[in-house]
């Protein structure tokens, strides 16, 4: 099979098996998901999902943030880790929305990716989940599954995201790498994968190497 022949068989099987799959970061607008994924960057999403709620109830806009102390900033994400680096780039981010963009999330990636602390995965996730666009967002779960599965024969994320651009249905991508998250905390994980209860072994390169 083709590559793109693979990758809707597994979509198909994961659209079943994870069909409650969605970002795993809590938000309610576009400014929060985009300050949270700023901070989930070397830090889990669940801590992120802890520090939010007080940080996103003492700065409610891109202003508030804009014009946040730096060390009280750094006071609410500190546990999140690279504080001192996140709450910079959050103030200068926010800063570049009021001035560029009029406070607005950007809808576009060359845009998004003018913001300080935003790469291409950050703007990915914010294509996907807030603007319902075509997007590829390539985290540890997706550049581990993607490889070993054999959908790339890359390990640069940039590289991998592409790969996977080439494959994937434009208009599900964003959904078929939320359930790359999902499976790859459930099943396919970094060390001891699961093979014997993956739903998709008989799709998977390595599996198949493995089993000759």
């Amino acid at each position: 099979m083709r590559k793109k022949e693979i990758a809707a068989e597994i979509e198909k099987i994961f659209n079943r098996v994870y069909a409650d799959a969605k970002c795993s970061l809590d938000f309610e607008n576009p400014l929060q998901l985009l300050i949270a994924t700023q901070l989930a960057a070397q830090c889990t999403d669940a801590r992120v999902n802890l520090v939010t709620p007080a940080l996103f109830e003492r700065y409610k806009t891109a202003k508030d943030f804009a014009e946040a102390d730096v060390t009280e900033l750094e006071s609410y994400i500190h546990s999140t880790g690279f504080f001192r680096n996140k709450a910079r780039n959050i103030i200068g981010c926010c800063i570049k929305l009021l001035t560029d963009f009029g406070g607005v999330v950007p809808d576009n990636m060359d845009e998004l990716l003018t913001l300080p602390g935003v790469g291409r995965k950050t703007a990915n996730i914010i294509l996907g989940d807030v603007y319902n666009k075509p997007a590829v967002v390539i985290d540890t779960h997706a550049k581990r599954i993607a490889y070993r599965i054999g959908l790339t024969d890359n390990t640069d994320p940039a590289k991998i995201e592409f790969d996977l651009m080439k494959i994937l249905n434009p208009s599900t991508s964003a959904g078929f790498c939320h359930c790359l998250v999902y499976h790859g905390r459930a099943v396919c994980k970094a060390i001891s994968p699961q093979c014997e209860i993956c739903p998709i072994a008989h799709l998977c390169k390595k599996r198949i190497k493995k089993s000759k």
